[in-house]
């Protein structure tokens, strides 16, 4: 029996969120965040909240930007040039789901790259695959900045990534792939995924359905990082990965809550000083 290390996310984004609120202390100007939402979702409402606060602790000047759930793309993307072109703004974000009737890819391209703290934005995304990365969508690197932390050797390992999305899956194999671990990007059609996942040293799940992976299908030894944030039948979260039944056969993992989702947001402050103090 194996004895599983469960890796606590909250420690690590607290201590990030400590040393990234020592250097904003150091500059002679506050890097500045703004959060547009659009509508009403209580998910997104609660989010944004998460990361005004956050913004606010570490000493940053936040800005929450609210438009009603029938704003017209035209006047999206206006508030988007409006702080595009705002030198107090440093990083952009656009609270995501949007209403049905807008369209988030043309939202997104209309983001300054070099204010894209989401790293959503095409140039972000490229820059990312070609080995250059600028701006790195925040769950994706939580979940390096939690290996790093763990003490996981990722060179030369078989890293098994679940669930092929844009804002997690590929960044995250890119970013596996940049550590030196073959990485094996799975998705909805994959036949026989246990297959895989046996032969995964590390797992990454990000396929957004609660309690999907099981400790049986894994090799035993194997880290896993759970990127899943879910409602259980019983009303609470939990991740793509039943813990329970990994205890013992993984050697570490992340608990949901409390493993990667703390640390998205501690990346959102990271990517906003970037933003702030480098030139692209």
């Amino acid at each position: 029996m194996i004895n599983t290390l469960l890796i606590d996310g909250k420690a690590v984004a607290a201590s990030l969120r400590a040393h990234i609120k020592n250097q904003v202390a150091g500059l002679d100007f506050k890097p500045g965040l703004a959060v547009v939402l659009v509508g009403e979702d209580p998910a997104s409402q609660v989010y944004v909240g998460h990361k005004i606060k956050a913004c606010e602790e570490a000493g940053f000047d936040s800005r929450f930007i609210r438009l009603p759930a029938q704003a017209s793309q035209a006047e999206l993307l206006a508030q988007v040039a409006a702080l595009n072109n705002d030198a107090a703004v440093h990083g952009i974000l656009v609270q995501m789901p949007l209403p049905q009737h807008l369209d988030a890819q043309a939202v997104i391209a209309a983001i300054h790259p070099n204010k894209d703290v989401d790293g959503f934005h095409v140039a972000n995304a490229g820059a990312l695959m070609t080995g250059a990365p600028r701006l790195v969508p925040c769950t994706p690197l939580g979940v390096m900045k939690l290996l790093e932390v763990a003490g996981v050797p990722l060179r030369g390992t078989h890293a098994v990534v679940v669930g092929a999305s844009n804002i997690v899956g590929k960044p995250q194999a890119l970013l596996l792939q940049a550590a030196g671990a073959t990485v094996t990007l799975c998705n909805s059609k994959t036949r026989d995924l246990q297959a895989h996942l046996k032969m995964a040293d590390i797992v990454v799940a990000a396929v957004g359905k609660a309690h999907f992976i099981t400790g049986s299908m894994l090799k035993a030894g194997a880290v896993v990082m759970d990127v899943g944030i879910n409602r259980g039948a019983d009303g609470k979260l939990c991740g793509d990965v039943d813990t329970a039944s990994c205890m013992g056969i993984a050697s570490a993992i992340t608990p949901v809550p409390g493993g990667v989702g703390p640390m998205t947001i501690a990346l959102l402050l990271a990517n906003t000083l970037k933003a702030a103090t480098l030139s692209f």
